[in-house]
Order: C-alpha cells, then structure tokens, then sequence
C-alpha cells in the first residue's frame, strides 16, 4: 500500500526520476533495445512477472522479456497511475498501473494480446540513478491469446 502524504519538492523529483526510468523501460520493450534495460534495473535485480516468470539478475531479466517479445509485431507499454512512497531514502518504492498491447507477427499477424496490471517496484539510487532492485507484475485481466509472445524466429 502506497503512502498519501503532502508532496515535498524533494519527494516530486524523486516521483520524475522514476518516471523516467519507467519511460526507459517502455521504450526498451517497444524498441527492443535490450541494451537500454541496463538504465532500468540494477545488476543483481530480482523481476516477477504475472506471478510465475522469476528472473535473479540483469542479463536473465533482459533473456526473459526478449524472449518474450523478439518474436512479436509492434508493442505498446503504456504506465499510468504513479504512485511513490519516498519517505525512506534507502527504501523507496512505487507502484504503476500498465497496459501492455502486443500483435502477433507473421502467420500471427492477425492475433493481439493485451496484459493490463501494475508493477509494484523497489528502487536502488545507484551512482548513475535510481533503479529498480526489484519488481513484481501482478496481472489484473489477459485479452487474446497469450502465444503472440515469443522468441524470434531462427534463421
């Protein structure tokens, strides 16, 4: 449960920061720049994702959601909804409501699958900027078939 207190200016440029890097994370996933996920999670971060896809650190993170999207058409990770709870430094989290909208390609080019949850986050300030240490996907409604997600085909 996030906290409702008043915004001080300090706890607003935390809540930009993080958006910031929220935005990153969106952006890798409907880029598929994989590279650009080293901006978003720290190096020994832990990812839950719909409860059942657990990742220990960055490069099995990036292996996870690649795998799920390098075989996929055009993506759409929209987050909304913001909420920070900053009143501890050393334990910053939030929690973002997201819809991610994925079509099928090729022979599936005609199939979508929509996820729509929230990611709740733990947040490291790293040398370089916030990040995240841990997340968990809760997953609140599935539309479509979910075999749109999938690695790239092989050469």
């Amino acid at each position: 449960m996030m906290h409702n207190a008043p915004s001080t200016l300090e706890q607003l440029l935390v809540e930009h920061a993080l958006a910031q890097v929220l935005t990153r994370y969106a952006t890798a996933c409907d880029t598929r720049d994989w590279a650009l996920l080293d901006q978003v999670f720290t190096a020994d971060c832990t990812t839950v994702y719909g409860g059942s896809y657990i990742c220990q650190g960055i490069d099995k993170v990036r292996y996870m959601i690649s795998s799920h999207l390098d075989g996929c058409g055009p993506t759409q990770h929209l987050q909304g909804n913001l909420q920070v709870d900053a009143r501890n430094p050393q334990a910053v989290r939030s929690k973002i409501q997201v819809r991610a909208a994925h079509k099928g390609l090729h022979e599936r080019s005609g199939t979508r699958y929509d996820a729509i949850g929230f990611y709740e986050d733990e947040w490291l300030l790293q040398p370089q900027g916030w990040r995240i240490h841990k997340r968990s996907m809760s997953l609140l409604l599935e539309i479509g078939d979910r075999s749109v997600l999938q690695p790239a085909a092989k050469p």
